[in-house]
């Protein structure tokens, strides 16, 4: 057997030796440390992660420093793309702070300590690519200055905001979302105009007496609950195409505030108006699906409000009714409703 594979060495040797490989190399030649773990070691482009965070080497753009107890911001290597710096305590942003991170597209600083005099005016000025901003749950007095233009998604609700000025939004054509609900917002002026790209605004919970000024047109979502508005201007709903979602629950609303045929526009999909002052149920399109007038002072169940004509051929698409909490009660609705609500599962009083 020794012999055998003696013979086979020996047969293999010429031909390894003919081409100038030696064909043990295999066996003896070094590795780098990184041929074998180079995907678990940690990318160092743009700069070191920071000890208190965490830099996944399966995401090097990514960079993890949420709920560590920060009070400072921390150092940005430069190719992270995502920083999550939420759950903390910082308390300042100076110009300084984001003057590296010139990468970033999102930046989640949710449930911090910020105040607007510790953000510096030049903080964002770099971040050309930036398209999320979480601000909420911070202790902002106002909207910092010099925002990125790229932004498609602002969030800076629950602070402390009480003005919102055309200067503030200006530029901002791709933005698509802004909240800025449960602030202390009292007029918003023609600070929206610029957002030609709008398709969702949540300003409830503020103290708007009046729906703000030049609404952007391309609206599918507007939420305006909770705030003081006890009327509406001419033609509210006329000019949007998209606008497919209204709530204005827990306002001041009354029958004399609201003009006429205010809410019969086609293409919106659910209204809400609970906990108004209303005594009459207002027209409303036969296309509109969920209608929500619970705790109002309605005191008559109008059938005209859903169906102007009432026969086998033309009905209302309303698939929830919520007349709870008025002054009415089942024996107010006529029978005839059947044929116009026919795909009401429940009409809710």
């Amino acid at each position: 057997m020794r012999l055998l594979i003696i013979f086979l060495l020996s047969a293999l040797l010429p031909l390894s030796l003919s081409h100038g490989r030696d064909p043990f190399a295999w066996l003896h030649v070094q590795r780098s440390p990184g041929y074998y773990f180079g995907s678990l070691q940690a990318d160092t482009t743009g700069g070191e992660c920071p000890s208190e965070c965490d830099c996944p080497p399966s995401f090097p753009v990514a960079m993890y420093c949420d709920g560590r107890g920060l009070t400072a911001m921390p150092t940005i290597p430069s190719r992270v793309k995502y920083l999550y710096l939420q759950n903390n305590a910082i308390k300042a942003m100076p110009d300084s702070a984001l003057v590296n991170a010139t990468n970033l597209v999102w930046l989640m600083m949710h449930h911090n300590q910020l105040t607007s005099d510790a953000i510096g005016k030049k903080a964002f000025l770099k971040l050309g690519g930036l398209e999320r901003l979480y601000l909420q749950h911070n202790n902002l007095t106002s909207i910092p200055s010099n925002l990125p233009r790229s932004l498609r998604d602002l969030r800076i609700n629950h602070n402390k905001i009480e003005k919102v000025t055309p200067a503030d939004l200006e530029g901002m054509d791709n933005l698509t979302i802004l909240y800025l609900h449960d602030n202390a917002v009292t007029d918003m002026g023609t600070s929206l105009k610029a957002l030609i790209s709008l398709t969702l605004l949540d300003i409830s919970g503020n103290k708007l007496t009046k729906v703000p000024e030049v609404l952007p047109e391309h609206l599918h979502q507007l939420y305006l609950e909770s705030n003081a508005i006890d009327s509406l201007p001419d033609g509210f709903l006329g000019r949007f195409t998209q606008l497919q979602y209204v709530r204005m629950a827990h306002n001041q609303l009354t029958d004399k505030g609201i003009p006429a045929n205010t809410f019969n526009v086609t293409g919106l999909v659910e209204l809400d108006l609970s906990f108004n002052k209303l005594e009459r149920i207002p027209p409303v399109s036969t296309t509109l699906q969920h209608l929500y007038l619970q705790a109002n002072q309605i005191k008559e169940f109008t059938l005209g409000s859903f169906c102007s004509v009432v026969d086998v051929t033309n009905f209302s698409k309303l698939r929830t009714l919520r007349l709870d909490g008025n002054e009415i009660s089942r024996q107010d609705i006529p029978s005839e409703s059947s044929l116009c609500l026919r795909l009401a599962s429940n009409i809710d009083v």
